[in-house]
């Protein structure tokens, strides 16, 4: 098993070494939002939220479409687009 684990990471790297990198951006910036947003989950400070989960959004929207992958390509842009929109509520924009 322990094997495989290895090779599934070693494979996405060799696949696309630029949209592996991009996918570890993300996954960084989505988690840190994530763990902000458990952390805090009984007053969280939204307008910090949205613009990491934003970047980690856009980081893995360019992975998902440069390896072709179009329905993660189209939910993060989906995501992404629904962040842009509560940042703006956040900050009382919209």
């Amino acid at each position: 098993m322990t094997h495989k684990v290895a090779e599934f990471w070693i494979n996405s790297y060799r696949s696309d070494r630029t949209a592996f990198w991009f996918e570890l951006f993300g996954f960084m910036f989505t988690v840190a939002a994530s763990t902000y947003l458990a952390i805090n989950a009984s007053n969280p400070d939204m307008r910090l939220i949205y613009p990491l989960s934003f970047i980690g959004l856009l980081a893995q929207s360019y992975a998902g479409y440069r390896r072709g992958a179009a329905w993660v390509f189209l939910l993060t842009v989906y995501f992404a687009c629904i962040s842009l929109f509560g940042f703006g509520r956040a900050m009382n924009w919209i």
